[in-house]
């Protein structure tokens, strides 16, 4: 019994190695990444294709070797939570969010998969993170700086429009850090605002200048937010047709025919959001990731646009542009 068990332990040996040799050589367990956003597939592709183009640099091929379970509110930030919760039933490797309703629906659903932050306006304030340091817990990313910038854009505006009184903002309900932001620059710059509550939907956008027009403001501008972003090129035509200077938190307003924007590189951001995923699928906690704020602005001139509504720009307020479309 003793000398035949010693050749049965080595087939043993054998087998166990050549299953050992023959799972390495299978090629690697593709990731899936969960992808929650409030807007649409079509109003989110210009960052969409930043944030692809930036992952396949570094190595994460979609259909290859990682899988986007895309999951679009389609501007009802109702259906959040129920797509948060879908996303954590598929059992994802880590869900990528943009802007503040979606991290707080990801953040609800999971406390164990890690969510990355593609673009959160205020991390701490929203309790999403107990740092920027030292995030903690299962979410990380990069800040927008969007209620700080909201201050800095109605201050361009006035260095636009010497004379301007009063602005229309355009809001959804509830009061953020960004409203706590703006309310005060706008009481320091002594400039009126108009917070004219709306929709992002068509007919609720028309009714929205309709009132900005009524309220007689000298120009408009909008918070910061995915649903607003995704129905851009509506607000841009509304601005047109109703004659009103206007300023944007994107520079793709812009390139929708807007007048300007002044803002965070929202491009950059989201190639930066590539390398948290990459760096969390090769094993890092996101509790050891600091959560990174924006570091590149763009502030962009149409003087197009400018031609269309009658307004006229100073030459110093043009120099200031990083680019002038003429």
């Amino acid at each position: 019994m003793k000398k035949s068990a010693v050749p049965s332990i080595l087939v043993v040996m054998v087998l166990l190695a050549v299953a050992v040799i023959a799972e390495a050589q299978q090629p690697g367990k593709v990731a899936r990444i969960g992808f929650l956003d409030s807007s649409t597939a079509s109003g989110m592709a210009v960052l969409l294709d930043a944030f692809r183009q930036e992952l396949s640099k570094l190595g994460w091929i979609e259909g290859k070797n990682i899988a986007i379970e895309y999951r679009f509110s389609e501007l009802k930030a109702e259906r959040l939570p129920e797509l948060a919760a879908d996303l954590v039933r598929l059992n994802v490797d880590l869900i990528v969010t943009t802007g503040e309703p979606p991290a707080r629906a990801a953040k609800s659903a999971t406390t164990t998969i890690p969510i990355v932050m593609a673009n959160a306006g205020d991390p701490v304030g929203s309790g999403f993170v107990a740092s920027l340091a030292r995030p903690g817990g299962n979410v990380t990313g990069l800040s927008n700086l969007g209620p700080e910038l909201n201050s800095k854009r109605l201050e361009v505006l006035k260095d636009a429009i010497p004379k301007l009184a009063r602005v229309g903002l355009l809001r959804g309900g509830g009061i953020g850090p960004q409203l706590r932001e703006i309310r005060p620059a706008a009481l320091a710059l002594k400039v009126k605002l108009e917070e004219i509550r709306t929709q992002p939907d068509p007919k609720s956008l028309e009714s929205a200048f309709q009132t900005a027009k009524q309220k007689q403001v000298g120009a408009i501008m909008t918070i910061s937010t995915r649903r607003f972003f995704a129905e851009r090129k509506r607000i841009v035509e509304l601005a047109v047709k109703y004659r009103l200077p206007a300023i944007y938190f994107q520079r793709e307003f812009v390139d929708e025919g807007g007048l300007m924007s002044y803002g965070a590189d929202y491009e950059d951001l989201f190639r930066k959001a590539a390398h948290y995923v990459d760096k969390i699928l090769k094993g890092t906690k996101p509790a050891d990731l600091p959560v990174q704020q924006a570091t590149k602005f763009e502030f962009v001139i149409n003087l197009k646009a400018a031609k269309q509504i009658g307004l006229t720009l100073s030459p110093e307020f043009l120099s200031r542009a990083n680019k002038v479309i003429k």
